[in-house]
């Protein structure tokens, strides 16, 4: 791997991290917690794709709150 490669991989996983980290507080600002929200990194490694974030399972109790609160914030 070079280190051009390196720092894109770097980059991309900052910038995954960063949404993720954004999710979660946007979320437990709701009430709501994704508890396999992460960063994807098979995503991570392509060089054509951009990163994932990688939402998971939930209840259903946790995705009827999430729909709750996507409703409540639409204009």
């Amino acid at each position: 791997m070079g280190t051009g490669r390196h720092e894109s991989v770097v980059e991309k996983t900052r910038a995954a991290e960063a949404a993720q980290g954004e999710l979660r507080e946007a979320l437990a600002a709701v009430d709501v917690v994704l508890p396999s929200l992460g960063v994807d990194p098979v995503s991570l490694t392509s060089e054509y794709l951009a990163p994932l974030v990688e939402l998971g399972r939930c209840r259903a109790d946790v995705a009827c709150k999430l729909a709750a609160a996507l409703r409540n914030s639409a204009p």
